[in-house]
This record gives C-alpha cells, sequence and structure tokens, in this order.
C-alpha cells in the first residue's frame, strides 16, 4: 500500500478516535501502531507496543516531569499560591481591576515553583476567583483573565513543555528556561495593561478592592520567604552547576516537602493528596508520550517526516512566511489537541526545518510554547477553560471563552513582537554557559 495514503489514513484515524472522546494518547497509540502493522506485519507492530511504553517510563531525562510535577503540588497544598495571592491583593487591590492584577501576579509567581499551566489555572481558580467574586467583578472576565495567567505555567521556568521540547530537539533546557523569563514578564506586564483599559472603559466590571494599610502591605511579603527561597535554589541550583535540570527537579521537590513540613502546612493527609495528584498528572502526561512516540514511530517509517520537513523548506514564501504557516497550523491544532500532544506530535516535523531556515532554536522554543499556549484558553477545548469550568460551575463554556478574548489578544501581539526582535528572548540565554 502506498505510504501517503497509510500517512494520511493514519491522522484521520487518530482525529477520528479523538472526536469519539478518546484520550488523546491513546488515539496516538492506535493510530501508530495499526498503521506501523499496516506497513510492517502484525509482530512487528506488536513488538513496537511493548518495547517503546517500557523505553518512555525508564527515561531518565524524563523523570524531571514527574519532580516539577510534584514540587507544584507539594507548593499547592502547603498555601504558597495564597500567601502570593493575599500579597498582591495587599499592594494592589485598592486599584480598580487590582485584585485582578494580583491574581496575574499570583499565576506569574506560582509558575515559578510549579511546571503545570493546568496546575496553575486550577489553584489560582480556587484562591483568586472567590475574592474576585466577593469585590464584585464580572465572573465572566475573572476566569478568562485566570485562565490566561494560567498559561504562564509553561512560559516562565520551570516548565514541563520547555524540558519536553528540549529533551526531543536536545536543546540546553538551561538555556530554555532563560529564554521563558523575560516572555513571561512581557505576559504579565500585557495583562496588566489589559486590565487597566477593560477598568477604564467598564470600571463596574472592575471595581476597587479594600484599601490596605502600608503595615498590612510589608506585612504580607514575610511569608514569600518560602517561594523565593525555592525560585532561588532550583534555578541558582542549575545556573551555578550545583546540580542538573533533571536533579534540580528532585531536589525542588524534596525541598518543598520539607519546607511545607516545617511550616506545619505539609501533614500526612496534604502529602497523601499531593502524591496522589502529581500520580494521576503524571501517567495523563507519560501516556500522551507514549502515545506520540508510537505514532512518531509510524511517521518515520512512512516517511511522511522527511517529505513534510522538505515541503516547508521550499514553500516560495520565504523563512517567516514559513513559520508564520507553522504558528497558524498551531492555532488550528490548538483548537483540537492539548499542549502536549501538539508539541510532540509536530516538533519532529517542523524543528528540522526551521533549523534548515536559519532559525535559532532555543528561540524557537519560546516561540512553540507561546503558540501552544492560545490552545490551552482558545475554543472549543482550552483545557485551562474546561479545568476552570469544572471548579467553578456557575461560570459558563462560553462567558470563559469570552473573557480570555482580550488576552488572547495580546498574546498575539506578544507573539509577533517576538518574532520580529528574537533578541528579547535570546538576551538571557547569552549568558548562559
Amino acid at each position: 500500500m502506498d505510504r501517503d495514503l497509510v500517512a494520511l489514513l493514519g491522522f484521520v484515524g487518530m482525529f477520528a478516535l479523538m472526536a469519539l472522546r478518546v484520550p488523546i494518547g491513546i488515539a496516538m497509540g492506535i493510530a501508530g501502531v495499526g498503521g506501523f502493522a499496516l506497513l510492517s506485519g502484525l509482530k512487528p507492530g506488536l513488538n513496537l507496543l511493548a518495547n517503546v511504553p517500557l523505553s518512555v517510563v525508564t527515561d531518565y531525562n524524563l523523570s524531571v516531569i514527574p519532580m516539577f510535577i510534584l514540587m507544584g503540588a507539594f507548593a499547592s497544598k502547603s498555601g504558597m499560591s495564597k500567601e502570593l495571592f493575599s500579597a498582591g491583593r495587599a499592594w494592589l487591590g485598592h486599584l480598580r481591576g487590582g485584585l485582578a492584577m494580583a491574581s496575574v501576579a499570583a499565576c506569574g509567581g506560582f509558575a515559578a515553583i510549579n511546571g503545570s499551566s493546568v496546575a496553575t489555572a486550577a489553584t489560582m481558580t480556587q484562591v483568586a476567583l472567590p475574592e474576585m467574586r466577593r469585590a464584585g467583578y464580572h465572573q465572566g472576565l475573572s476566569a478568562g483573565l485566570i485562565a490566561a495567567g494560567g498559561t504562564l505555567g509553561i512560559m516562565i521556568p520551570p516548565s514541563v513543555i520547555f524540558v519536553l521540547y528540549g529533551i526531543m530537539t536536545e536543546t540546553d533546557i538551561k538555556k530554555l528556561f532563560a529564554a521563558g523569563v523575560i516572555p513571561g514578564l512581557m505576559a504579565i506586564a500585557f495583562y496588566f495593561v489589559v486590565v487597566q483599559i477593560i477598568a477604564w472603559r467598564r470600571p463596574d466590571m472592575l471595581p476597587r478592592g479594600e484599601v490596605h494599610t502600608w503595615g498590612e502591605r510589608f506585612a504580607s511579603l514575610r511569608d514569600l520567604w518560602a517561594t523565593l527561597v525555592l525560585f532561588g535554589f532550583v534555578l541558582g541550583g542549575i545556573y551555578g552547576g550545583l546540580f542538573t535540570v533533571e536533579e534540580a527537579a528532585g531536589m525542588g521537590a524534596f525541598g518543598t516537602l520539607v519546607i511545607g513540613v516545617l511550616r506545619r502546612r505539609l501533614g500526612p493527609a496534604e502529602i497523601k493528596a499531593a502524591l496522589i495528584d502529581t500520580l494521576r498528572v503524571s501517567s495523563a502526561i507519560m501516556m500522551i508520550v507514549i502515545g506520540a512516540f508510537l505514532f512518531g514511530y509510524f511517521l518515520t517509517i512512512t516517511q511522511f517526516t522527511q517529505k513534510a520537513v522538505d515541503f516547508l523548506v521550499h514553500l516560495p514564501i520565504g523563512a517567516y512566511g514559513v513559520l508564520a504557516l507553522v504558528m497558524v497550523g498551531y492555532f488550528i491544532l490548538g483548537a483540537i489537541m492539548d499542549e502536549l500532544a501538539m508539541i510532540l506530535l509536530t516538533v519532529p516535523i517542523v524543528y528540522p526545518a526551521m533549523m534548515q531556515l536559519g532559525f535559532d532554536p532555543v528561540w524557537f522554543g519560546v516561540i512553540i510554547v507561546m503558540a501552544v499556549t492560545f490552545g490551552m484558553i482558545c475554543p472549543p477545548v482550552g483545557i485551562n477553560v474546561f479545568v476552570i469550568n469544572s471548579i467553578a460551575r456557575d461560570i459558563t463554556l462560553t462567558g470563559i471563552y469570552r473573557g480570555t478574548m482580550p488576552f488572547i489578544a495580546v498574546d498575539v501581539l506578544r507573539l509577533v513582537i517576538l518574532c520580529a526582535f528574537p533578541a528579547i528572548s535570546l538576551w538571557l540565554p547569552g549568558f548562559v554557559q
């Protein structure tokens, strides 16, 4: 059978299974093993199914994922997210839209000790949304703001998506982490601007909050030491050469546990809940990784990847035209797939093409991570939106999606700026050895 036809059937089968609500990892795995068996025979297909899962779950490089997730789970259970929001509320809450800006700042701070966008969105929904509701904020806008703020979890280091991209492309993860800092801070600044514009145009949607004394403001900073220590410990250890990224993830999880226990914030019940949450999230991620690897082997034997790279490289629209086309493709995929599946499925195709076109691998890592964040808050399958809706069921999906639109607009602007000026994201990595 023609290999191009089989590759097409593989994609059609995968998306059909996803449309039937089969989990993404399983859908990719079924399509990959089925297509591989169709071309190579049943026994090689079954051998692939037997070997790939074992090689994935025993890959030392991938151990960083559950460790960073565990670090975030311990941080969440020990109340660090509440401390971040409380400090932001004390300093910004008296301004019109101040609680919204405090929520964004808290999302950024929590992202610095948690590598997951979904975890950041879920945690801040429970912490910040009730406060904004009590203050009379527009519910859809508040939820949309938290959904957008949650995307900082995979931009500001440590980031699970940067780790996966670095492993897949053999790009220095330390440089990727450094490259995400300025774009992440830009996102916070841009979201602040959006909040102020909305507050100016529609003051009824974002009323002023309680005024705190200077004493209360400085007192709110006392509890931030744990977050700062963890952030400095993990990233300082990485860039100071004390340990590798994989070791940093384990040390960060252990450090978060120790701090939580010493502060009497993590008891047996909280530790058990954090471990269960980590197991649940890590298992879901590993299932997607396994499915993507199975589908990747299938694409390799069809030679689809090589043909797709040649096609992109030889398009008569220039390097930035190809980049724009790839970004549009990510926006479309974001409507039907989550960020992990998009990275795992597309990077083997687009990365070689981008390198042949002369783009920097670290810069492209930032661009591709920004592109996949759109899918996390855009209809119809924005995973952050669904997570928030599952917690705040009285806020409709439509209302949350409407709330995300102003932030999506400035995210597009930020993406254009970073594409036009690569030095913005490459300045800090230039200091990394």
